[in-house]
């Protein structure tokens, strides 16, 4: 049977780096990329383009084995990631959810019923370190943070539904390190390792090949070591 990779995002700097790598040979027979102009499109604010998407691959021939979702943003138009309270904007909060958190959450709505009932499948969302509660010792960033936190509990929800239906699928989120792209070329510390993006997409997919049904629900790094939440 024909196994099918989907990339969610896949014009992103990590997206279209993941694609060029599952399909330069990393097991899967098919790589199927979206995103805002694909074909077709795909908008995390738009449900109902969501459930296009997800109904026209119910239609592929072949199972579905692996889910990537590499969406997410840091900045908001000109509003820039919070250094103190006073800066808090609830619009700026409440968009920043949608897009970190409500978009994934619906693209597991509508994507995890394409997973196959039996074998290995997986589902990996890029989240972020400074979404760990217990990993934050600098503040700041509270719409980024929030959303990602967000989106981590939302993971380790759907996990346990996910596992009732299929004990070997895997549902993880992601935290790819610091990857050369726009979303990070103005907030990269001097010390950091900035990755490019084809380093970032080889790790990850060691990463997803590593992962067994033990791992669902869990957060990991870019070396598979696991995050607090």
């Amino acid at each position: 049977m024909t196994s099918i990779a989907v990339i969610f995002g896949a014009s992103g700097g990590i997206g279209s780096a993941m694609r060029d790598h599952l399909e330069a040979g990393s097991g899967y027979d098919k790589v199927i990329a979206l995103h805002r102009t694909s074909s077709p499109p795909l908008d995390l604010l738009d449900e109902r383009m969501i459930q296009a998407c997800a109904d026209w691959i119910r239609e592929k021939e072949g199972d579905v084995r692996l889910l990537f979702d590499a969406t997410g943003a840091l900045t908001l138009g000109s509003a820039r990631p919070e250094k103190s309270l006073r800066e808090l904007d609830p619009e700026v909060l409440a968009r920043s959810y949608a897009i970190n958190a409500i978009g994934p959450a619906l693209l597991m709505k509508h994507f995890l019923p394409l997973l196959p009932k039996e074998g290995r499948s997986v589902f990996a969302t890029l989240s972020a370190r400074v979404g760990s509660i217990g990993d934050n010792g600098l503040g700041g960033w509270f719409a980024y943070r929030a959303a990602k936190a967000g989106l981590n509990q939302l993971v380790r929800t759907a996990s346990i539904e996910l596992a009732r239906k299929n004990p070997a699928a895997i549902c993880v989120a992601l935290h790819p390190g610091t990857v050369k792209t726009p979303l990070t070329e103005n907030f990269a510390k001097t010390g950091l390792d900035v990755q490019e993006p084809a380093v970032a997409a080889e790790r990850l997919v060691n990463v997803l090949t590593s992962l067994t049904p033990a791992d669902t629900g869990g957060f990991f790094d870019q070396n598979g070591r696991p995050i607090p939440w």
